[in-house]
């Protein structure tokens, strides 16, 4: 050991004679492994989304009449008992309200579709984050709808897929039901989701899977419903079909997506603040694009039918009239009543104010979350 240790220290004394040691290992080791290289080294370049660096999340949307949107964490409503006081929602201006407030995860896409018949595509995770009592940022800074438009729906979407359609529903009675997938790729200054005649509007938008009913109420008084597959899916550039035949000067006011089940009641509210409660199986199930039957007896008391929708009896509504007038009702105290009748007093008129919008209030007074990604 004593000499293999001195000839150690010699040729670590001894500079060249290290160089040469070092000089025949590496030559064994080149006899010995140097054979072709088993792996292949490659410049793969990472491909990383945005989406990659925000966690998937539950968020609620709400969308204000007036068009102001936010996003606010799910955790920051808390669920109350009965009773409540609630707290502060959206602050109003303007006798704005939220018309929409649903979740979506942070990694799905809204659809946003104007009265022309566009549609408009953000990522949830764009739009800006906000506490509950903040109003939201206008729609018009994040996406290229000009701000004449008027919008009609917001769609929350994750997967495109062929398995649900789009249907819309115009002012004239056409109906037009696409793929949901003909819509995945969008532009940042929108597309077409209908081509609209000069003298119509994009009224209702709604998604459905092939198993629902169609219901259209029209401002006359009158309603129809018909089977979803009366109406066959058609290109995303196409205009639609007749879903109902209307009399001169009537137009749609309504339309939505039934089951067939015929357990939903519908509300109808007319000008002169009158409304009632209808079993959907009262309106006989008819073609496509006949006249209907009668939904509500509009008289000169009445006034003719501003809106038409679908409640629960946890529903709450609220109405607003032509002088900025505002009413919100639980649904479970207005009458339920007859095709032909023509309802009770849900708000007192004043000498020339009428009820000019009628639809369910989507947040309840405890904010709780009550949507759901569709």
């Amino acid at each position: 050991i004593l000499k293999f240790i001195g000839e150690l220290e010699s040729i670590l004394a001894n500079e060249q004679l290290l160089r040469q040691v070092i000089v025949d290992e590496l030559k064994e080791v080149r006899k010995n492994f140097g054979d072709e290289r088993k792996t292949v080294i490659v410049d793969a370049g990472i491909e990383l989304k945005i989406e990659d660096l925000i966690p998937d999340e539950e968020v609620a949307i709400t969308v204000t009449k007036a068009g102001y949107i936010k996003r606010t964490p799910v955790s920051a409503y808390s669920t109350q008992g009965r009773g409540g006081k609630g707290r502060f929602g959206a602050k109003a201006k303007n006798e704005d309200f939220i018309d929409h407030l649903f979740t979506a995860s942070t990694h799905s896409f809204l659809m946003i579709f104007s009265d022309d018949g566009q549609v408009f595509k953000i990522k949830v995770h764009e739009i800006p984050e906000a506490d509950t009592a903040a109003r939201g940022k206008a729609l018009v800074n994040l996406i290229s709808i000009p701000s004449e438009r008027k919008l009609v729906e917001v769609l929350a979407v994750k997967d495109f897929t062929d398995e649900v359609y789009v249907t819309m529903v115009t002012k004239k009675g056409i109906v037009k039901k696409t793929s949901l997938s003909l819509y995945q790729n969008i532009r940042a200054n929108g597309i077409n989701a209908i081509n609209i005649d000069d003298d119509d509007e994009l009224l209702s938008v709604f998604e459905t899977d092939g198993t629902k009913q169609i219901f259209i109420a029209t401002h006359d008084g009158m309603a129809i419903r018909f089977d979803e597959s009366d109406a066959r899916p058609l290109g995303r550039v196409a205009r639609g079909v007749r879903g109902i035949k209307l009399r001169k000067g009537d137009y749609v006011v309504s339309a939505c997506a039934v089951s067939k089940e015929e357990t939903e009641n519908m509300l109808s509210v007319s000008e002169q603040g009158f409304g009632k409660q209808t079993k959907v199986g009262t309106y006989r199930l008819q073609n496509r694009g006949g006249v209907g039957v009668i939904n509500m007896k509009a008289t000169k008391k009445t006034g003719k039918v501003v809106a038409v929708f679908p409640v629960d009896p946890d529903s709450e509504v609220i109405i607003i009239t032509q002088q900025a007038k505002l009413i919100r009702l639980e649904a479970d105290k207005i009458r339920k009543t007859g095709r032909s009748a023509q309802g009770v007093t849900l708000i007192r008129m004043n000498d020339g104010d009428m009820v000019t919008s009628a639809s369910l209030l989507d947040v309840s007074e405890d904010e709780e979350i009550i949507g759901e990604e569709r």
